[in-house]
């Protein structure tokens, strides 16, 4: 029996949050990445996750150690690099929503190479989860991506790609080349509609799907923001209705679909069903400001679920 449902590879980041009090602009720290953001979701709906990268031997690298201490992810694969650093990254708030700014060049995950990928966990995890991201920060994290999802394949696991665009770290004709043939290994692709129309050159959501699908994999679930997530498989396909919240900060409402998601349907197989968990999921989180600490935990996803049934 494999000893996890979930490994997730890429970059953890450092969190600062803009915030204000008493009339001073204040960034407020916490966690980030989208893999990690995933990885902490799924093991606060119950999953067994483990997670693998470099950190930096500082004091976010080590943050991070006790943050997947606390939420129960398995980091015993995780190596931290001496002289090294972690990325960081903040978030600020604008009359279009939320922007990003990284400092992460040169991070320790971006070292990450295939000869440092932990095959023995990977081929004893049920699901291998990896990004756009992951593959996005350096040439050799690229190869190590590719090297993890032909090493599962080999091993009858499933993997989990999320094509998580970020065009400031890749030009779009590379970022497609990667992705899509990141894709084509891949058993579930977990785009957004935005990215993937950039990827794709396509417009309508079942051209996207149906794109995906031609590629290789054999489960799609596209989330469509306000309008939900779009659920494709080679027989079927739904559109999964969200679940309308007052959202007050969008950061990392993806990466907790995303784990939610997996979660769901590493545990029944029905990935309909996932997809309206993990809707509601992620709206709760947006009920909170940062990308971890507003994720959900499995009872209170539940309550909410209860409370659309009755």
């Amino acid at each position: 029996m494999p000893e996890l449902d979930i490994l997730a590879i890429g970059e953890p980041l450092g969190e600062f949050a803009e915030t204000e009090r008493n009339g001073e602009r204040l960034f407020l720290p916490g966690f980030g990445g989208d893999t990690s953001n995933v990885a902490v979701a799924a093991a606060r709906q119950g999953a067994r996750v483990g997670y693998f990268t470099h950190l930096g031997d500082d004091a976010f690298g080590q943050a991070f150690l006790d943050l997947w201490d606390r939420e129960g992810v398995d980091r015993s694969c995780v190596v931290t690099r001496p002289g090294s650093r972690t990325g960081i990254y903040f978030i600020t708030y604008g009359p279009d929503g939320h922007r990003f700014s990284y400092v992460r060049d040169g991070s320790a995950a971006s070292l990450v190479g295939p000869a440092d990928l932990p095959l023995d966990r990977i081929a004893a995890a049920r699901c291998l989860h990896v990004s756009g991201i992951s593959q996005a920060i350096s040439a050799s994290a690229a190869d190590s991506v590719f090297a993890a999802i032909r090493h599962a394949r080999a091993h009858g696991r499933l993997v989990s790609y999320d094509t998580n665009l970020r065009l400031a770290l890749w030009p779009l004709d590379r970022a497609r080349a990667v992705i899509h043939a990141a894709i084509a290994g891949a058993d579930l692709a977990r785009p957004g509609l935005d990215d993937a129309r950039k990827l794709t050159g396509l417009e309508a959501p079942d051209e996207i799907v149906d794109f995906y699908l031609g590629l290789g994999c054999r489960l799609v679930a596209m989330t469509l923001g306000k309008d939900g997530v779009l659920v494709a498989t080679a027989s079927e396909r739904r559109l999964v209705p969200p679940h309308r919240v007052e959202a007050v900060d969008a950061s990392g409402a993806g990466d907790c679909f995303g784990g939610a998601f997996l979660a769901e349907w590493l545990a029944h197989g029905d990935p309909f069903r996932a997809a309206a968990y993990g809707n509601v999921a992620a709206a709760l989180k947006t009920l909170g400001q940062g990308a971890v600490a507003p994720v959900p935990h499995r009872a209170e996803v539940e309550a909410a679920l209860s409370g659309r049934l009755t």
